[in-house]
């Protein structure tokens, strides 16, 4: 069964309003060692985030050149958070978040593509802010103790009795016999999805090869 955000978020929810001064932001990253910190409007909804890296443009630009028509956009926007004194003004738009029912894996994928370190959690009706849920957080799936994993593994090969699964270390390892090639493959993949499986290697044998084998082009 799917890991879902809820099982590993943080309830408390750290967040700025719209018009938190730029010493107020850096207190309050400071006070929680924060990285990033969502930004929520008047009715508690996350409306963007300020981040380390907006907050040392101020510093990387202390002069605040004026913006000049070869200049590119990133460097007028950059210019611009340099001279902001208000999350609204120093915040990255929109905000990325998740609800408390997202799949763990879904979340992940989320923070590595944008390159982010934490998620906002919101109500999936209201869409105010209810947690977080840091990088550090998704890490703890990887710490799913053995037998855990055993339950969820066994589950996964149902009433395949001619096969079984050693885990170590979040590593698992298949041996036995299954009647295709293709059952071999899927079985692999089914238990590669279960939440904190950090590998598996397979010695399965088949009775019957299925797949079809494309020869090189020459």
């Amino acid at each position: 069964m799917p890991i879902k955000v809820k099982d590993l978020m943080r309830n408390v929810a750290i967040a700025v309003r719209e018009d938190a001064s730029f010493a107020e932001i850096v207190r309050t990253m400071r006070r929680y060692t924060l990285g990033a910190i969502s930004v929520i409007d008047a009715d508690g909804r996350p409306v963007g985030v300020v981040s380390e890296d907006d907050l040392l443009l101020k510093e990387t630009d202390p002069v605040r050149h004026s913006t000049s028509i070869f200049d590119s956009h990133k460097r007028r926007a950059e210019q611009e958070k340099a001279a902001a004194i208000t999350a609204s003004a120093l915040m990255t738009t929109p905000a990325i978040t998740v609800t408390p029912g997202t799949p763990v894996r879904d979340a992940a994928r989320l923070m590595h593509d944008k390159r982010i370190k934490q998620l906002p959690v919101i109500d999936v009706v209201t869409g105010r802010i209810t947690g977080t849920l840091h990088r550090s957080d998704v890490l703890r799936v990887f710490s799913r103790s053995t037998g855990e994993l055993e339950r969820e593994i066994r589950a996964v090969m149902g009433d395949r009795t001619s096969v079984s699964a050693d885990v170590s270390g979040g590593v698992v390892r298949l041996s036995g016999r299954v009647a295709r090639g293709s059952d071999a493959i899927q079985l692999v993949e089914e238990i590669r999805r279960v939440e904190g499986v950090i590998d598996v290697v397979s010695e399965l044998t088949y009775d019957r090869a299925d797949l079809v084998v494309v020869p090189p082009l020459l």
